[in-house]
């Protein structure tokens, strides 16, 4: 079995409306924002090497470095290949800042965004920019209403209640 069929398996048996639950995933947040800071406050250092090494180098249990990797691989410049590694797979750590902010933003994981290790990366301005885009990601905006005695946008010429409509 892969480590990420191990961490889905382990991770998602806790029931967030348990106490069990909420303990775990508390510290799970905990253990990923602690590797989030050490990683934004390093954005020159090539984060390269084994799973395996790479969670002895953040301080991690390995479990938990494979549930870090799961979240930050649609951040990452070249994902890896998450599905079918092992603790010797090679990963890297290298990540689009603003692709990164906006997954967080999504993730609504504010514990992350709100990092101050963010500030000297991506100004605040550009910040406030992400987060607006992807809240308005979610937006739906219906188009106008055409109402059933308007001319039918199809340009027949018709009524839109004689035309198009019928089949609305």
């Amino acid at each position: 079995m892969g480590l990420l069929k191990e961490w889905r398996d382990f991770a998602y048996a806790y029931d967030m409306n348990t106490r069990s639950g909420q303990m775990f995933w508390a510290k799970y947040f905990n253990i990923e924002k602690e590797i989030y800071q050490k990683l934004l406050a390093n954005p020159d250092k090539v984060w390269e090497g084994s799973v395996e090494e790479l969670a002895k180098e953040f301080d991690t249990e390995l479990k938990y470095f494979v549930g870090f990797l799961d979240g930050i691989n649609d951040s990452l410049i070249t994902p890896n290949p998450i599905e079918e590694m092992d603790k010797d797979t090679v990963v890297s750590l290298a990540y689009d800042k603003e692709k990164l902010y906006y997954n967080m933003v999504a993730a609504e994981a504010d514990w992350l965004y709100n990092l101050e290790e963010w500030e000297p990366l991506l100004t605040k301005d550009r910040r406030k920019e992400l987060y607006k885009e992807q809240k308005n990601s979610k937006t739906i905006v219906k188009g106008k209403k055409i109402g059933r005695n308007e001319p039918c946008p199809c340009g027949s010429g018709k009524k839109y209640k004689k035309c198009c409509g019928l089949n609305a």
